[in-house]
């Protein structure tokens, strides 16, 4: 994936239900975000729910990632970052 303005802007854009209703990840808050990391780890488990673990620890790559940032929503974050862990979080499919 290259870092194009089209690309990361494609990735703001994408929908999500998170926090209760369908936003824009671009407008996630951390707290958010903080919540989405939280529910992943807690239905981590054994067989088929085993594949959730790399998206929850994805989730807490993404928590930290903002602290260290110092922002409180997804889009203040650069676009080298948005483009690295959006597969990771599922947020755009990995591979595409």
């Amino acid at each position: 994936m290259t870092d194009s303005s089209g690309e990361v802007a494609g990735i703001l854009d994408q929908q999500l239900y998170i926090g209760g209703a369908n936003r824009r990840f671009g407008d996630v808050a951390i707290d958010d975000v903080r919540a989405r990391a939280d529910e992943l780890r807690a239905a981590t488990g054994f067989g088929p729910t085993a594949r959730v673990a790399p998206v929850a620890m994805a989730w807490r790559e993404l928590v930290m990632t903002m602290e260290r940032a110092g922002v409180g929503i997804v889009s203040e974050l650069d676009g080298p970052t948005l483009v690295e862990l959006a597969p990771k979080l599922w947020v755009v499919m990995p591979g595409l």
